[in-house]
């Protein structure tokens, strides 16, 4: 019975729950009376708040609007959660329109599952109410476009969107989905309820009803065509197309 009993345990145990990387704004939709939103990016389990994995500084953080990208790197500030780096910034917005904002990590070795992960991550915020380009590709690597208007959102809404990695759609792709849980308010009645599990169709869009208020991770999982080299060893690049977008309740 003890044999047995150790057996379960490790099996529980082992479990693994899903990364993602955070990029969250202060707010979705900005208006003329706060035109600056901060932005939070952190590496972690978002539905159990933790544990938080180190974040070393970013390779790329820019914002795209009509077309144009803009370099954000001198903007970012180094700062700690659980004692681990993660990185924030603040952007001014001056124009109205759809402002695309993306961060592309460095690589994080998880040894557990014998992997280098990369989650190219995008969030979109309004400005000033002119609702036009959140819906174009920003021409990452690895990206989910979104089909659903990304910002404005009711909690009961549908996201849509549409895989892609360099540039073409990602047949059956597979999507983990998470909730920021926030202060933990929200309790999983099993493990299986932490992160829902979607498949994206031939042409790599996929749907989501999302249930609670407040910040939804979609993270499109996508086997890169790259090895990263770690103590003399090639490991394969477990890539993440992410996007982020807040859902609001009634008041």
């Amino acid at each position: 019975m003890k044999k047995v009993i150790t057996l379960l345990f490790i099996l529980c145990s082992s479990v693994s729950f899903a990364h993602f990387q955070t990029l969250i704004p202060s707010t979705d939709v900005v208006t003329p009376t706060s035109r600056t939103a901060s932005f939070h990016m952190e590496f972690t389990h978002p539905f159990e708040q933790g544990p938080v994995m180190e974040m070393v500084k970013p390779k790329d953080v820019s914002v795209f609007l009509g077309g144009k990208k803009t370099d954000l790197m001198k903007s970012i500030s180094k700062t700690a959660v659980e004692g681990k780096t993660a990185w924030d910034f603040k952007y001014s917005f001056t124009k109205p329109g759809d402002y695309i904002f993306a961060v592309t990590p460095d690589y994080y070795f998880e040894p557990a599952e014998g992997v280098f992960i990369q989650h190219i991550t995008k969030t979109v915020v309004n400005a000033f109410g002119m609702e036009e380009g959140w819906d174009t590709p920003a021409g990452l690597k690895a990206e989910i476009v979104p089909l659903t208007r990304p910002y404005g959102l009711w909690t009961g809404n549908t996201f849509t969107g549409q895989v892609l990695y360099k540039g073409k759609p990602v047949a059956d792709a597979e999507i983990e989905v998470e909730f920021y849980n926030k202060g933990s308010k929200i309790k999983s009645p099993t493990d299986a309820h932490i992160t829902q599990v979607i498949k994206a169709d031939s042409n790599g869009i996929f749907s989501y009803s999302m249930p609670f208020t407040g910040w939804w991770a979609f993270a499109a999982l996508i086997e890169d065509d790259v090895t990263v080299k770690h103590e003399g060893k090639d490991y394969p690049v477990e890539l993440g197309a992410v996007f982020w977008v807040k859902t609001y309740g009634a008041k």
